[in-house]
Order: structure tokens, then C-alpha cells, then sequence
């Protein structure tokens, strides 16, 4: 019994370090290598928060309107659904209800979060166009690529599903399908939305810089 308990720590303990190891790896290899930006094309914004990355997107464009899916009346104040932008990320429903601030985490939350739930929500900002700078990306795609991104987004979603107000007056949340786990977290998310769509990204994004480093600071 002892011997197991050792192996099991030893275990423990290798995958705890294995694990950065292995997610830097996964982000360094690229998917859709050959993919270089238009000169022209949709403008998105990829951003983060130094732990959790979201897409900036258009309400409008390319023939996509997410205007009538994420409606303004889903709102605690429906005045800011008037910017012509929406910030979308994905994560576990319960890291998402339970830290509305930093202050509020705690490691039953991340463990719990980490060992993986099928309860899952997008979180939806309204925003203007954001200014680009260190934690918020600029990226240019053509109109079939921002298509795809969005029909990506589209098939998270839980149609009548759950929704309910944000943190703030100008965000909420929508139940969403996919399993969050340490394997698949926030920012895993958004690097298979960004594959899927065809763009250069890591072939596993679990950590924000894995995500952003595929983008310039400045373009």
C-alpha cells in the first residue's frame, strides 16, 4: 500500500511538472502553418487577461449578425448593446458564477475546474473596437475565414439554453456545450475557434501566452 501511495504521488507530482512543459510544447507547434493574413479582410481582436483569452469580434460582417443571438435585452443595462462589438470566451460554469473578481478564487474552484465539468457557458462583453496594445491583438482573416469562425462559435452555443446577466451591465452569459477541463481549458477555446477557422495558431493553446504569441503586438 505504501509503495502505491508513493507511485501515486510520484505520478502526481510529474504530471503537475510535465504539464507546462507539455502545453509550452503544444503551443509552439503550429496548425494551418501556410496561413498568412489578407491585406484586406475582417478585422478581429484577440485578447487576454494574462489567464483567460477571448476573440473580439464585428457584430456585423461577412454576412454573420450576432446582434439577434446575443440580444440586447439579455442585458442588465440594454443601452450597451449600441457597441459594435462583442468579446467572446468560454469556460467552466462554475469558475465563471463563483469569480466575478480575482479576490474570489479559491483552489476548490480551479481543482474542480481543472478535473474537467460538461457545465459549461460562453461569456458575451458588448465593447467597442478595442485599441490594440500588449494584452489586446490585432488580426485580419478573409470573410469565409471569419464565416467559419463564427459558425465555430455558433455550434458552442446551447440553443434555448441558459442565459442570464453578467458581472457587469454589459456582458452575460449562454450555456454552451464542449467539457472544460486541465486538457481543454479557457484558451484552448480560442485556439481551436482560431484552427478551425484555418488561421496559424498552436496546435494546443492551454495557457494565454500560447495564444498570444501567435500574434504582433503591433500590425
Amino acid at each position: 500500500m505504501r509503495h502505491l501511495a508513493l507511485v501515486s504521488v510520484l505520478l502526481g507530482v510529474a504530471t503537475l511538472l510535465g504539464y507546462p512543459i507539455v502545453g509550452v510544447l503544444g503551443g509552439m507547434v503550429p496548425s494551418n502553418a501556410a496561413w498568412t493574413p489578407p491585406d484586406q479582410g475582417i478585422t478581429l481582436y484577440v485578447e487576454s487577461n494574462g489567464v483567460h483569452t477571448g476573440i473580439v469580434m464585428p457584430k456585423v460582417a461577412a454576412g454573420v449578425d450576432w446582434r439577434p443571438i446575443f440580444p440586447a435585452h439579455d442585458l442588465r443595462d440594454p443601452r450597451f448593446a449600441a457597441y459594435d462589438h462583442v468579446s467572446l470566451g468560454w469556460g467552466d460554469r462554475d469558475f465563471y458564477l463563483k469569480t466575478p473578481t480575482w479576490s474570489d478564487l479559491r483552489p476548490t474552484t480551479v481543482i474542480a475546474a481543472a478535473i474537467g465539468s460538461d457545465r459549461t457557458l460562453l461569456h458575451v462583453d458588448h465593447v467597442p473596437r478595442p485599441a490594440p496594445d500588449g494584452e489586446v491583438r490585432r488580426l485580419v482573416v478573409r470573410p469565409a475565414e471569419y464565416r467559419r469562425l463564427a459558425a465555430y462559435v455558433r455550434a458552442t452555443l446551447v440553443d434555448g439554453g441558459e442565459r442570464r446577466h453578467g458581472y457587469y451591465r454589459y456582458d452575460a452569459f449562454y450555456q454552451a456545450r464542449g467539457r472544460y477541463s486541465a486538457l481543454r481549458t479557457c484558451n484552448s477555446w480560442v485556439g481551436d475557434a482560431l484552427r478551425f477557422a484555418g488561421i496559424r495558431v498552436g496546435a494546443w493553446t492551454p495557457f494565454p501566452a500560447t495564444v498570444m504569441w501567435w500574434f504582433p503586438r503591433h500590425n
